[in-house]
């Protein structure tokens, strides 16, 4: 284990009980404040350490990078110097906040250089270049399997040969509190009736997580599993809404479209995965055996709980689903060595997300897809309101966290169709 990520370690900025943002995490995000440009900042705390007055202070000198990686609105240029270059700064960032270290703590800058989150505008935090979405978990592909094609055949033939995914559309990945409007298409009323376009009547959430990647190799080099975790700078939760009618009307023959590439959000840290290194844990058995440019050494799986909590416009919450990131069948590595195994060339920057994250139980289903199976199960809500698929008005909120590890979250309120 690193040392930034040694549970012992305390910091000298203070960090509440329970707070996501320990010293062990320190993740990468981009802020602004009304007295203070954008830029590139850590959290730790409830507090954000703006790296751009640090660099301009000598503090992260000798680490090969610029200011211009730090007076930025995006993360791609610490990000494009690769992983030796981004963990090292990750490590100097813990050597100064560490509670025996003076060097910044007793410095002028300290106040300067710390900005209480209250006060911060978060943006989203990478240029995304393109964006891959899997369909990774098991349990829930045999869920969708089981409502719309056999419930004992309920995976397809390729399901178990390779993490299957889709290219989705970059520009409408949007940072957490962007509001969602309810998107319209062509829907199909019935099998006997031509299609009709309007609004969705069945707008859902996919609860994700979704990877970051550093520069990859050349147009036709793939990237093995073995290298696999060089090429990724971190982690963030990902909510890939989606618009089921029309979804299923479209998906044949070339899957997801229009109901999905109007609009996903992201939670505004990058966890990187280097410091989640201490929650990595073996994976499911997989069989058949995979074909050998996907198998892989180690624990590549990562125990991290997930939670989505659905808030009504005038009424209290309620949490739908609690999930977890090691209930994935194909992991990180092997959904990366199968992206690139045909030579496709990963940028830095890329976002390639995990597909809906449900578990063996009812009550960790990661879409109300499930949740509510197919709306039959409709979810009653404490004011006695009853959700088989998320409502105008209603606010989506998903988390992420495990041990001294957390993601803050990532959170979409649903607004009507229309102008």
């Amino acid at each position: 284990m690193i040392e930034a990520n040694n549970p012992n370690l305390e910091s000298w900025v203070d960090v509440p009980d329970g707070s996501d943002f320990q010293i062990q995490n320190l993740p990468f995000g981009i802020f602004n404040t009304n007295s203070l440009s954008t830029r590139v900042g850590v959290a730790i705390g409830d507090q954000i350490l703006d790296l751009q007055n640090l660099f301009e202070c000598g503090f992260l000198s000798g680490l090969g990078m610029d200011l211009e990686d730090f007076a930025s609105s995006k993360l791609n240029g610490i990000i494009n110097h690769g992983k030796a270059k981004s963990s090292s700064l990750r490590n100097r960032i813990s050597e100064l906040l560490r509670k025996d270290s003076s060097e910044l703590r007793d410095s002028e800058n300290a106040s300067s250089s710390l900005v209480p989150m209250s006060e911060a505008q978060m943006h989203m935090p990478v240029e995304v270049g393109d964006y891959t979405d899997c369909y990774s978990s098991e349990d829930h592909a045999r869920n969708v399997g089981k409502m719309f094609r056999d419930p004992e055949n309920a995976l397809l033939p390729n399901w178990k040969h390779m993490p299957v995914a889709y290219h989705g559309r970059a520009s409408s990945i949007v940072v957490s509190g962007t509001q969602i409007k309810r998107p319209s298409g062509q829907l199909k009323p019935a099998d006997n009736q031509p299609p009709v376009y309007g609004p969705t009547r069945l707008l859902d959430f996919e609860l994700e997580m979704a990877f970051i990647t550093h520069p990859g190799k050349g147009l036709g080099n793939p990237i093995t599993t073995t290298e696999a975790e060089e090429y990724i700078f971190g982690m963030v939760i990902f909510n890939d809404w989606s618009a089921r009618d029309i979804q299923k009307w479209e998906y044949i023959p070339l899957g997801p479209f229009l109901g999905k590439n109007f609009a996903s959000s992201i939670s505004p840290w990058v966890v990187t995965l280097d410091a989640l290194q201490p929650y990595r844990v073996e994976g499911p058995n997989q069989n058949p055996e995979v074909l050998s440019y996907l198998k892989f050494d180690e624990h590549s799986h990562y125990d991290i709980d997930l939670e989505v909590e659905i808030i009504p416009p005038n009424g209290q919450s309620k949490i739908v689903c609690r999930s977890n990131l090691k209930y994935m069948y194909w992991n990180m590595r092997q959904q990366l060595a199968h992206h690139t195994v045909n030579g496709c060339n990963i940028r830095g920057g890329d976002m390639i997300a995990s597909g809906t994250i449900s578990g063996p139980e009812e009550g960790s289903f990661g879409s109300m897809l499930e949740i509510s199976w197919k709306g039959t199960k409709p979810v009653a809500m404490p004011d006695g309101s009853e959700r088989k698929f998320i409502q105008d008005g209603d606010t989506v909120v998903m988390r992420a966290s495990k041990g001294l590890i957390g993601f803050g979250e990532v959170s979409g309120e649903l607004k009507p169709a229309g102008n």
